[in-house]
């Protein structure tokens, strides 16, 4: 009785909190024309303190959806094209030689901002690469003897480009698992590219105004963490993680062949993080199904490794996820 009354009280609470995201999705969706998915996947690695991968062809937004983010926040946003020549001095900074004070100086980088986006991230070499993730994880970075802190909230939006593989580093498998989503997009609707287009050919292009502080989302993440989770959940979640991992224990036997390995643990805290956070941006202070199986996709798609096997039989992770959300028993 106690339980259930808690977490009426906690559902209340979170729905006056979580009013916020509704005031920062009308910002957005008056710079954003559709991409509901990529919105929603920005929202959730900001409220979950994690970073996001965006995998999509060139023009759909993905500079402009976190500018706008940033601008709603009223934060700090550098936005770094990764080239084959990129030095990690470049992006985490260096220290300096002052003649007139005769001593070196720290030059901090781009890193040291709020918002990131790390543009074609696989066209770096891969210490570039390393030293970003090394960033994101630690939210640290050390310039000669001395160790600086990252801002708070820090939140990098890596993106990639599938179309073009020449001249591309592609991520290591166990550095992708530092991202908490990977957002896959497509092209808008007729409908939203009509528009799209009348907005661009305007005299004045819509511009989000600042509704939220930086200090607002930093108490939100506490909040986030407090949705509550049942134990049938976690067990849910679990089964799904473990049919990644063993499919033949889940009547799954015909991807034991084509799994080459599954989720991470990472991948079960990062499920439960994010399906917290979705719930949050439902304005509900508990997860239910339908929160894992909406986030499902975005946490796993880049922690599945697939064989030969699989590649030469055209099986993707896509419809690896979707048979473990169709088998695995819903509670």
């Amino acid at each position: 009785m106690t339980q259930t009354l808690n977490v009426t009280e906690l559902n209340e609470r979170i729905r006056q909190e979580s009013s916020f995201v509704d005031i920062i999705n009308f910002e957005l969706q008056k710079v954003i024309v559709g991409q509901k998915h990529l919105l929603e996947g920005l929202m959730i690695g900001l409220l979950s303190d994690g970073h996001i991968l965006l995998e999509g062809v060139p023009g759909l937004a993905k500079t402009l959806a976190i500018n706008t983010l940033a601008t709603s926040i009223d934060a700090q946003f550098k936005r770094i094209q990764f080239t084959p020549d990129l030095l990690p001095a470049d992006l985490l900074g260096t220290m300096i030689y002052s003649q007139k004070q005769e001593e070196f100086i720290v030059k901090k980088g781009p890193i040291f901002s709020n918002f990131i986006l790390a543009d074609e991230v696989n066209r770096a070499p891969a210490k570039v690469q390393s030293a970003l993730l090394e960033a994101m994880q630690e939210r640290q970075v050390t310039l000669g003897d001395k160790t600086y802190p990252l801002a708070d909230p820090f939140l990098v939006m890596a993106t990639m480009n599938p179309i073009e593989q020449e001249g591309t580093y592609p991520l290591p498998e166990a550095q992708l698992d530092r991202f908490m989503l990977k957002v896959v997009i497509d092209y808008p609707r007729f409908e939203d590219e009509r528009l799209i287009m009348r907005e661009n050919l305007a005299h004045d292009f819509p511009k989000a105004a600042a509704v939220v502080k930086p200090a607002d989302i930093v108490k939100a993440r506490k909040i986030v963490r407090e949705v509550y989770l049942s134990e049938k959940i976690e067990n849910y979640i679990l089964d799904i993680v473990f049919a990644s991992r063993y499919p033949d224990q889940y009547k799954l036997e015909k991807f034991k062949p084509l799994i080459e390995y599954g989720g991470s643990p990472r991948a079960s805290i990062n499920l439960a993080m994010a399906s917290k956070a979705y719930a949050f941006i439902k304005r509900r202070g508990f997860v239910i199904p339908e929160d894992v199986r909406a986030v499902c996709h975005d946490v796993l798609r880049h922690r599945i490794g697939l064989t030969y096997e699989a590649e030469a039989e055209n099986i993707t992770t896509e419809e690896i996820i979707s048979e473990i959300l169709n088998t695995v028993e819903v509670p």
